[in-house]
């Protein structure tokens, strides 16, 4: 008869996909908190309760952890900011509107201590090895394709100038959001945010 093991319960064990996306979902909450090359593995790892050695079997070093952090994090970006701008189809601007508000609900939630994880990354960029640079531009560009879309039907709609650049809008946006977070983490305050975003949307629309 096999005698039970003294000590305690042997924890459920995770599946291999399970295991990784526990890991790269620490990876994005603490990496939007703090700098890449500040954060250990160890503290990765204690978040999520797996062996230190076991972090090989998914990530080759650390650099590829960080570059399969900032794809998944785009992952999840793209999907919420795709979800915001279509919330309104015939009135696009409310789209970017829902974005910016559920951006501020969630900055005062943490209380100013979360940013944009890319931002963090960018403000890095100058240490931190030349494999990170495309992916994070690309992350910028797809951002940029999703609202330069959603400002070209919005233009359609007549409710921005018919001159309107849209592409040259998104991206715009995009420098001045990433600063706007920066200025509220400063402040310990949403209205960099709100001012930015109530500027942006003030000079692109038609009074009627």
């Amino acid at each position: 008869m096999q005698q039970n093991r003294r000590g305690r319960p042997p924890k459920s064990a995770r599946n291999f996909d399970d295991t990784k996306e526990a890991l790269l979902l620490a990876g994005m909450a603490i990496l939007t908190e703090r700098g890449f090359n500040t954060v250990g593995i160890d503290m990765i790892l204690k978040r999520v309760g797996v062996p230190k050695g076991s972090f090989y079997h998914y990530f080759k070093n650390k650099d590829d952890f960080g570059l399969q952090v900032i794809e998944r994090y785009d992952q999840y970006f793209c999907a919420k900011l795709r979800r915001c701008l279509a919330s309104n189809p015939s009135q696009p601007l409310t789209g970017v509107s829902t974005f910016v508000q559920e951006a501020i609900d969630g900055m005062e939630k943490y209380r100013f201590s979360r940013g944009c994880l890319i931002g963090n990354f960018g403000q890095e960029m100058p240490i931190l090895a030349e494999s990170f640079k495309q992916p994070l531009a690309q992350c910028l560009k797809n951002w940029t394709s999703m609202l330069a879309h959603n400002l070209e039907q919005a233009k359609v709609l007549g409710l921005i100038h018919q001159e309107t650049d849209c592409l040259q809008q998104a991206e715009f946006f995009w420098i001045g959001w990433e600063g706007a977070i920066l200025t509220a983490k400063v402040m310990q305050s949403s209205s960099p945010m709100q001012k930015f975003a109530d500027g942006f949307i003030h000079q692109l629309t038609i009074k009627r």
